[in-house]
């Protein structure tokens, strides 16, 4: 099976032939951060890597629509959120809020916690139990915050 980044490569080239010019840019981008994560770690990233890699991408771009969307440059946000589809793609299927919240409750169980100074140990184990699928850290946290207060 191809590897995460050799799938990415083998669809800018038929983005390219295809002249997408958006999806270009965006498959571009995300080559240039896989390739200079490649960089720092010195050696060939596994497929979790580079999934991680993605989701930064993708959390920088919501960051991005937060701040455009404050200061009302729709046009702008419109154009990350753009981004954020054709990265997805490649991510593992998102977590629902309801798996969210399961990994939560089992997460305060395993850990015993019962209140906000135990958060730090409940947000590691429910990321844990949520691993091999795309979780939002930020749904997370105020899942974990619902659940401790």
């Amino acid at each position: 099976m191809a590897s995460l980044k050799d799938t990415i490569v083998s669809d800018l080239t038929a983005a390219m032939k295809a002249k997408e010019t958006e999806r270009v840019g965006v498959l571009r981008m995300v080559k240039a951060a896989l390739m200079n994560r490649f960089i720092e770690k010195g050696g060939e990233l596994t497929d979790e890597e580079a999934a991680k890699t993605l989701q930064s991408l993708v959390k920088q771009r919501r960051d991005s629509i937060e701040q455009y969307e404050k200061a009302g440059r729709t046009e702008l946000a419109a154009k990350e959120a753009a981004e954020i589809a054709v990265i997805e793609v490649y991510l593992p299927k998102a977590a629902t809020p309801e798996e969210i919240n399961a990994a939560v409750d089992k997460a305060v169980a395993e850990t015993g916690a019962s209140s906000m100074k135990e958060m730090g140990a409940v947000m590691k184990a429910a990321l844990a139990s949520l691993a091999g699928k795309s979780a939002d850290g930020k749904m997370v946290s105020e899942a974990v915050k619902a659940k401790l207060s």
